[in-house]
């Protein structure tokens, strides 16, 4: 539904109706949003850019992609640079994103590609902003609460104390009695760590991406430069659309099935080692998974699934026998061997777009979303120094 607005704004008329946008100078404006079908190519009425040959005065920023990554993404550049205005621009928002399929909890996934020094940051700064949120008035809303469960293993890992053991709460090894509930294991580790709802949580985030004065535009983007000259600075945050706008071979889906289900007895999460099967309580339901299926692009149920991940499940904690009203939710994790976080100026015909990617999170996209946030924004925030510092003219 589009809204219309009032102040100085550019105008355009597309399909007999009037798509307003806000100038350069209104970083500060409430935010809207807003669905267009105007051509691929034409964000009509925006002053063009002219990038170094310019002094800048407000940044136009476009986010693309509305999942956690782009929206905390678009958070973080609101608070840490400096006279700019943010437009999220996506064809799909909460909740019909991949991250409203996600379980939510925070304990990391490994990647290869990525120093483990660099990962633990992440997870840390992560950790704290929701935990943060956990212990305010906020919590509810946002959909952020702590749980305490049991990680439990088949065999004994070779990494009896992970890399996050210290960002976690009380994490320590299971006792012999806490393991007599599991039989067919032999290791286990109890903590208690954060639960992230993105149903509520993006919403959450889209509250003050508003109340900072940024846009939100209901589009699909085929090509970056679609973005020019309408964007100073593109922020890539498209997940597995990065196949296409960043030509990148190296992330692809792997398929997640879940069931939610209702059993309110249920307390404490229980996650097998390999990460296949959980059992997670939540603020309305119980997400019970999984699967991990890569390559793998259907979004559809399948019921052979449903039936495997209860049975295992229920091999782990019986009483969800008895649970009720089960719901089944499909996702495509952008996978990827290491998160991409890198700046790219992109250049045709003598015109120049810097982006900054930021996507390839997988499976730990919650776990880590705020502290590669915090990363996306000051890659950023060089761009937009960049941009402001005019090029020395040179003397003959």
């Amino acid at each position: 539904m589009e809204r219309k607005t009032r102040g100085n704004v550019l105008n355009q008329v597309t399909n007999g109706k009037q798509f307003r946008f806000p100038s350069v100078s209104q970083g500060t404006r409430p935010a809207r949003h807003c669905k267009t079908s105007f051509g691929a190519r034409d964000f009509g009425g925006f002053q063009d850019c002219f990038f170094r040959d310019r002094l800048m005065d407000t940044a136009r920023i476009a986010v693309v992609g509305a999942g956690v990554v782009g929206l905390s993404t678009a958070v973080c550049i609101s608070k840490l640079v400096p006279q700019c205005s943010v437009t999220i621009i996506s064809d799909k928002f909460t909740p019909d994103t991949t991250s409203d399929v996600a379980a939510g909890m925070l304990i990391p996934h490994t990647y290869p590609d990525t120093p483990i020094h660099t990962q633990k940051q992440w997870f840390r700064e992560t950790f704290n902003h929701l935990f943060a949120i956990a212990n305010s008035a906020e919590a509810g809303d946002a959909g952020v609460h702590l749980v305490s469960g049991w990680q439990i293993f088949q065999s004994t890992p070779t990494e009896e104390v992970p890399f996050w053991a210290d960002v976690v709460l009380g994490f320590r090894r299971m006792t012999e009695a806490e393991l007599k509930k599991f039989p067919q294991y032999v290791f286990g580790q109890a903590f208690t760590t954060l639960k992230c709802e993105c149903p509520a949580y993006l919403p959450w985030l889209e509250k003050r991406i508003k109340g900072s004065g940024g846009w939100m535009l209901t589009r699909r983007i085929d090509d970056l430069w679609e973005l020019h000259p309408s964007f100073d600075i593109v922020v890539n945050c498209s997940g597995l659309g990065s196949r296409q706008l960043a030509g990148d071979s190296k992330i692809f889906p792997v398929r997640g099935q879940v069931l939610q289900v209702q059993a309110p007895w249920v307390e404490h999460f229980i996650r097998d080692g390999s990460g296949l099967t959980y059992i997670y309580p939540g603020m309305s339901h119980v997400t019970l998974g999984g699967t991990r299926q890569k390559g793998d692009w259907n979004l559809s149920p399948d019921a052979e699934n449903s039936r495997e991940i209860l049975s295992r499940c229920c091999a782990l904690e019986p009483s969800l026998h008895r649970a009720c009203n089960i719901r089944e939710k499909v996702g495509l994790r952008p996978y990827r061997p290491g998160v991409r976080l890198q700046t790219e100026l992109l250049a045709r015909d003598g015109r120049r777009l810097p982006v900054v990617h930021h996507y390839g999170h997988g499976s730990g996209g919650i776990s880590v979303h705020w502290g590669t946030a915090l990363e996306a924004a000051r890659l950023v925030s060089e761009c937009v120094h960049a941009l402001r510092t005019p090029i020395p003219k040179s003397k003959l």
